[in-house]
């Protein structure tokens, strides 16, 4: 079973998520900001982790460049999520080493697929 490790500081969100990849066969694994995110992926070792990018603290972008800095954690595939559409905050997402970026509002199914597919995973 592939572990996601999802952090976001809205509850729905987390809900939504949380329940959609369940419902996909995936263990969800939750933080509230960057801090508990990064701590949580050394200790866990996910498979995948989906940030938020705004969230209190450190945010999903510092987040990422702090995993992927990291050689425990760097070959994680990372999803940024976020309500930040401009070119400019994609480009800091790149940079920072994300995988994916999905803007918000988003479909369950965009977050599904993004997953299934950065972990190589195939649905019958």
């Amino acid at each position: 079973m592939y572990k996601v490790l999802v952090a976001d500081d809205e509850h729905n969100i987390r809900n939504i998520l949380d329940f959609t990849l369940h419902a996909e066969g995936f263990l969800v694994i939750s933080a509230l900001n960057g801090e508990d995110a990064f701590r949580l992926a050394v200790e866990s070792d996910p498979d995948l982790i989906i940030l938020d990018v705004m969230m209190p603290g450190q945010g999903g972008v510092e987040t990422c460049r702090a995993l992927k800095a990291d050689r425990r954690t760097a070959s994680i595939p990372v999803i940024l999520l976020t309500a930040l559409t401009g070119r400019e905050d994609r480009d800091a997402g790149r940079k920072a080493g994300a995988d994916a970026y999905i803007t918000k509002p988003f479909s369950p199914k965009k977050v599904t697929d993004a997953v299934q597919d950065l972990l190589g995973v195939t649905t019958d």
